[in-house]
């Protein structure tokens, strides 16, 4: 069967072993804003607490004990949608003040991202869209204390001699047609 016509199926949540739980309750509530919607014990042992950012979803993170002191994460990254890049601005201008190490701007041209490890080594992502979609991989370095406007001008001038660069809405146009195949 074409994946595309395949009932509609939406990722929803994560879930992730960790060494300390009220460390990581804490920090994802204080830097992402996730509320703590249930928290207590785990059927496979030990511990299970559920955070969320929104109101009709139980849980959108979901952090498990167990995670043996040491070992490397295997999270590639946890990823938020942010409305707009003013918005992302925001996060940054927090994160720099709160002393957060590893913050790492990358625009890919389709998206302006902000990766930082949290307290366990998992990589997280706070990001929006661009109004434009260029082929991926696409990363280059940008500055996300300078004003948006300057932003999005040296966007369009990273990505505008790729032959691949159109619209966003062109792109999603394509991708709802070959989904629709």
């Amino acid at each position: 069967m074409n994946p595309g016509k395949r009932p509609d199926a939406q990722i929803t949540h994560v879930g992730i072993y960790v060494r300390d739980m009220d460390l990581m309750v804490d920090y994802y509530i204080r830097m992402l804003g996730l509320m703590l919607t249930d928290r207590g014990p785990y059927y496979r042992g030990g511990e299970i607490a559920f955070l969320s950012r929104k109101a009709d979803e139980h849980h959108q993170v979901v952090f498990a004990s167990g995670r043996p002191p040491g070992e490397k994460s295997s999270i590639n990254q946890i990823s938020f949608l942010v409305a707009d890049l003013e918005t992302l601005r925001t996060y940054f201008a927090a994160f720099v003040a709160e002393g957060v190490p590893g913050l790492d701007p990358i625009n890919h041209g389709n998206a302006w991202s902000l990766y930082w490890p949290d307290p366990e080594g998992n990589r997280l992502e706070v990001y929006t869209y661009t109004p434009w979609h260029v082929q991926q991989p696409f990363a280059g370095k940008f500055d996300l204390s300078e004003p948006g406007d300057a932003i999005l001008a040296k966007t369009l001038e990273m990505i505008k001699a790729d032959p691949s660069h159109c619209p966003r809405d062109v792109w999603t146009d394509r991708q709802r047609a070959k989904l629709a195949q």
